[in-house]
C-alpha cells in the first residue's frame, strides 16, 4: 500500500495543493489588483529612446 508523506487537506481543491503542509499553503489568498497602470516620464523616455534607436539601426541597415 502506498501512503502520502503529507496528510491531504480537502479544502485545498487541487491534488498538488492538498499535498502541501498548511504552513506552506498559507499564502494562497488572492492578491488585490493594483489601482491602475500609469505611464511615468521615465517610461515615455525609455520608449522613445528605443524607438529612435530602432529607426537609426534600421536606417543604417538600409543605407
Amino acid at each position: 500500500m502506498r501512503r502520502s508523506l503529507v496528510l491531504t487537506d480537502e479544502t485545498a481543491r487541487h491534488p498538488f495543493l492538498a499535498s502541501l503542509p498548511p504552513r506552506v499553503r498559507g499564502g494562497t489568498m488572492p492578491r488585490k489588483a493594483r489601482a491602475g497602470w500609469r505611464l511615468s516620464a521615465e517610461d515615455l523616455r525609455g520608449f522613445f529612446a528605443t524607438y529612435i534607436a530602432s529607426l537609426v539601426v534600421f536606417g543604417v541597415f538600409i543605407a
